[in-house]
């Protein structure tokens, strides 16, 4: 199923699930807002289609791995695996200038975006983790959401290394082990990767 509609149906599922019902009816019969956190490297932007076409570039003649083949969410851990010096070159490509800013949008992301962020009580933001090489990455992902989702998102993006001590309702996001100092939301995992 592509990826729009899946992330529509899994909010509409939300708001009624047995899981998180008290929160989500709590929330929205006091007259909040129901808040959605979308995280945008897997979810909504191509990081693994991205990450291996400037891998291919910048390395033609290393072993790499096709996107059938991915397994698991750290691309340097497999890539450490198939070889140990490829790890190192992995991370090299998040970390270079211009490796964010030209993601492509995964098909049907930024409509499901904009698409819940029109939803009746409901407000969306994008809540990114920055990698901890950061000389590029924050300014990519700013520029990344204001090219496809618009200047007016710019004011819905939270950047944070620990997505738990934000405050929402959902969160969507494809790492599969979401850790930290605080929980305050129902997690859905789109794990594109392994689709």
């Amino acid at each position: 199923m592509p990826l729009l509609p899946r992330l529509l149906r899994l909010v509409r599922q939300e708001a009624s699930s047995i899981y998180c019902r008290r929160r989500c009816l709590t929330t929205m019969s006091s007259g909040k807002r129901l808040r959605v956190l979308v995280d945008m490297d897997g979810v909504i932007a191509d990081f693994e289609g991205g990450f291996l076409k400037k891998y291919r570039a910048r390395y033609p003649n290393d072993p790499f791995i096709t996107l059938e083949d991915r397994r698991g969410f750290w691309v340097s851990t497999q890539y450490g695996q198939l070889r140990s010096d490829l790890c190192e070159k992995a991370i090299s490509i998040w970390e270079s200038k211009n490796f964010f800013i030209e993601l492509e949008p995964l098909p049907g992301g930024v409509e499901a975006v904009k698409e819940m962020a029109q939803m009746e009580n409901t407000d969306v933001f994008i809540c990114t983790s920055p990698i901890k090489h950061y000389h590029h990455c924050p300014y990519e992902k700013y520029a990344w959401v204001e090219k496809h989702l618009g200047p007016d998102f710019l004011e819905q993006i939270i950047l944070t290394r620990d997505k738990t001590v934000v405050t929402g309702d959902i969160l969507i996001d494809d790492k599969p082990d979401i850790l930290g100092k605080a929980m305050h939301w129902c997690v859905f995992t789109v794990q594109v990767w392994c689709m």
